[in-house]
């Protein structure tokens, strides 16, 4: 894909949906990771996504979905949540590079949320009080608690950012996708959730 093509929000959750069926499936093609990529990102990027994904080591967004240089503007930190600094940089690269998805990237077995269920919460104060509106969303519904939260999570964390002034004007504008995923760690799938 060529750093000056404009997507449509659909077809750039096709890519990364696309991506991450051949990383499932073991049929990785690595694109955009040589030199001439390297050359041609060297000064300025055009990402076709934005993701807000956990600081999780086994989710990075690059591999699951197999992309690579310039493709993905990331934004991690420990239970994907939004504070202000994540906004900022959502923002950032929603104005600067007009990517027409954003995908907020939750996954199974979360450490951070799991921490937050047991009240485990010494180090990480201010991610665990993020996270706490999803804790008591997730504790009246049936099943694995930590899944419900980390799904309650991104769910929270979607309708923050659709609050935000400058993504909803690019999502009244039809020029951004806001979307939920969870990371399934066993098989590598991404689930569209919200």
């Amino acid at each position: 894909m060529s750093q000056n093509e404009a997507l449509s929000v659909e077809v750039a959750l096709k890519l990364l949906l696309e991506g991450n069926k051949r990383y499932m499936e073991g049929k990785l093609l690595h694109p955009n990771r040589g030199f001439m990529r390297r050359m041609e990102t060297a000064e300025r990027q055009k990402p076709f996504a934005i993701v807000l994904g956990c600081a999780d080591s086994r989710v990075s967004p690059e591999i699951i979905f197999d992309q690579g240089i310039g493709d993905i503007f990331t934004v991690r930190v420990a239970g994907n949540v939004l504070g202000s600094l994540e906004l900022d940089s959502i923002e950032f690269a929603s104005l600067q590079f007009q990517s027409p998805i954003l995908i907020v990237l939750g996954h199974e077995n979360c450490n951070a949320v799991s921490a937050v269920v047991k009240g485990d919460t010494r180090e990480i104060e201010s991610i665990a009080a993020l996270i706490e509106p999803a804790i008591k969303k997730a504790k009246n519904l049936p099943g694995d608690i930590v899944t419900n939260a980390v799904k309650m999570n991104v769910e929270y964390v979607v309708q923050q950012l659709k609050n935000s002034q400058v993504l909803a004007y690019a999502i009244e504008e039809r020029k951004l996708a806001i979307v939920g995923g969870y990371y399934h760690l066993e098989d590598g799938h991404v689930e569209v959730i919200y």
